[in-house]
């Protein structure tokens, strides 16, 4: 049976075209932008439509929009579109495979960056002990949650690569998913791969690093096919 297709909204569509716009003005923020008139002509919508998206950008801070000064370019407001990232639809409908792929080829792809980084400053594994150290210490599952999220959010972070921060905050989406994986982990070897991990990116052993946290991301899709055979 065919079904309707759907047709994208006017002010999605614009929302579109204006992002594109901005890139390939090369605008920085703070640039002005065209009146919402022009803007309107320029896209062939209404000015409604058009004050539509950028109600929509303006929310993720992509534009600014303020009395007397019209329309500029904004910045983008990372925190704001991760929340939102973590309940899209996509996220949430994911299979386990594609959850845990993501994560090995965000987590595994900055370790040359986190080596770097520690390199320069050896502190910064200091505080990845730090966290494991609570974590092992750690009596409820909520608690030893939150450490493992914040020890492979510190990792991402140790990169440097702010934008990527963004991504890591998928591990929030990642847990709710696998709550039943999370909970039936074994969190004693949780936090001795941790450490192996560490002590991999101490030694300047890059290779060693990689395949440890693969093997400590993937450990919940073993989990999860067990607990698919016994049901």
């Amino acid at each position: 049976m065919l079904e309707a297709v759907r047709r994208p909204k006017i002010r999605d569509l614009v929302a579109e075209q204006l992002t594109a716009y901005i890139a390939a003005q090369g605008l920085r923020p703070g640039d002005r932008l065209p009146t919402e008139q022009e803007l309107a002509t320029r896209f062939g919508v209404s000015r409604l439509s058009l004050r539509e998206a950028t109600k929509a950008l303006e929310f993720l801070g992509i534009v600014e929009a303020k009395p007397g000064r019209g329309l500029s370019v904004g910045r983008a407001d990372l925190a704001r579109m991760t929340g939102y990232l973590g309940f899209h639809p996509a996220l949430q409908d994911a299979a386990p495979q594609e959850l845990i792929g993501t994560r090995v080829v965000i987590e595994t792809g900055v370790l040359p960056y986190v080596l770097a980084t520690l390199q320069r400053d050896p502190a910064v594994a200091d505080s990845l002990v730090d966290i494991n150290d609570r974590m092992r210490r750690a009596r409820t599952l909520s608690d030893r949650i939150d450490l493992d999220i914040a020890f492979h959010r510190r990792l991402v972070e140790a990169s440097g690569l702010a934008p990527l921060l963004t991504f890591s905050d998928l591990l929030a989406t990642f847990f709710r998913q696998f709550r039943e994986s999370v909970r039936k982990a074994d969190w004693k070897a949780g936090v001795q791969s941790h450490q192996r991990v560490i002590d991999a990116l101490r030694a300047g052993k890059l290779g060693i690093a990689r395949e440890e946290l693969q093997r400590h991301i993937e450990s919940h899709a073993q989990r999860i096919s067990a607990s698919r055979v016994t049901r």
